[in-house]
């Protein structure tokens, strides 16, 4: 095995990320709702809410103590909202069974909703110095090419067998950890990048077997891809005079769970069939696509106003349960669908 601790931890130290907001503490609170908030989204993204959460949630006992509305209303946006479901139970676990403090080990951490292995480890390593390796995508693209890993990692065995690797590239000592963990981190973000790798700038250099028989475009390897599907839908906007808008709560599985949204309905015409009989205006709006890891949704807004007085919230929910009317004020108050806020903002 190549000995990469000692360049890549002197070269984190040096090069690396310092100025990152949940960086320099050794709390496990900051550090696990930081790596939760990273999976699958850019460190750009992620900076505004992560003050906004800790400014409504400092610590993890607020977070327990809050409804889910709140923390799925914060989280609007990020995308991926199973993962806000887990932070939340994983919050309440914390408290009721921990008595308000984290595991101190990462085989402990996975034990908590939302915690898999390779942010378990993070957090231990980041926060007690534990010996334990991360393997999340950017560190499975740095690795693999340092190595040459030939393996697919669709297949459970050859993952298995990269996890076993990684545990041996790790560095001695211990307290090392949490400059070689972010220093993977920082790596496969900013220099061993998917596309076009600024590989004569990396500290790896000299050890990458990618590098030297001019493979990296290889690695990863993993045959199995997601299938993108194509789901067109249409979105019934009922609108009051006032400029309320009829807003129910989604499903709690499936996309944008436990978020408000409109009304769906398979066309246009299901649409104009929901408001037969009602006094006011149709207005169909502009088919905009909007793109989820494997899914892409094109979404059609039917908007129809009423002009004179529009049905009670009791009368609309026989049709669709526990939906409400809410002003466009209140609207903030609430976790809504990305493209459902730009749509509505509008």
């Amino acid at each position: 095995m190549p000995d990469i601790a000692g360049p890549l931890v002197a070269w984190q130290r040096r090069h690396g990320r310092h100025a990152l907001p949940w960086q320099g503490t050794r709390d496990p609170y900051r550090v696990w709702l930081s790596e939760i908030m990273l999976q699958q989204t850019q460190v750009s993204t992620v900076l505004g809410y992560f003050e906004r959460f800790l400014k409504r949630f400092p610590d993890v006992a607020a977070l327990a103590a809050a409804p889910q509305d709140d923390v799925l209303t914060l989280w609007a946006g990020l995308g991926y909202y199973s993962r806000a479901r887990n932070l939340h139970r994983c919050a309440q676990q914390v408290v009721a069974q921990h008595g308000g403090a984290f595991p101190r080990s990462a085989q402990a951490l996975q034990a908590l909703p939302g915690i898999g292995r390779s942010t378990a480890a993070a957090i231990a390593a980041f926060c007690w110095d534990e010996r334990v390796p991360i393997l999340d995508g950017n560190v499975k693209r740095v690795l693999t090419r340092v190595l040459a890993f030939d393996g697919d990692l669709a297949e459970t065995r050859h993952e298995r067998a990269l996890w076993a690797q990684a545990q041996d590239l790790l560095p001695l000592p211990a307290q090392d950890m949490p400059a070689y963990t972010q220093g993977l981190m920082d790596l496969g973000a900013t220099l061993c990048s998917q596309r076009q790798p600024r590989c004569t700038d990396c500290p790896l250099q000299a050890h990458c077997r990618a590098r030297a028989e001019d493979r990296t475009a290889e690695f990863p390897r993993k045959t199995r891809k997601l299938k993108r599907s194509r789901v067109a839908l249409t979105w019934l906007w009922l609108r009051r005079a006032d400029g309320a808008h009829w807003l129910l709560p989604r499903p709690a599985r499936g996309v944008w769970a436990g978020l408000w949204s409109l009304p769906e309905c398979a066309n246009v015409a299901e649409a104009q069939a929901a408001v037969q009989g009602w006094q006011g205006t149709a207005t169909p709006g502009e088919t905009f696509t909007h793109v989820l890891t494997h899914r892409d949704l094109v979404i059609t807004p039917w908007q129809f106003r009423f002009s004179g007085e529009a049905p009670s919230a009791e009368q609309l929910q026989h049709r669709w349960p526990g939906g409400r009317w809410l002003a466009p004020a209140e609207l903030d108050a609430v976790g809504l669908p990305a493209p459902l806020t730009r749509l509505l903002r509008r």
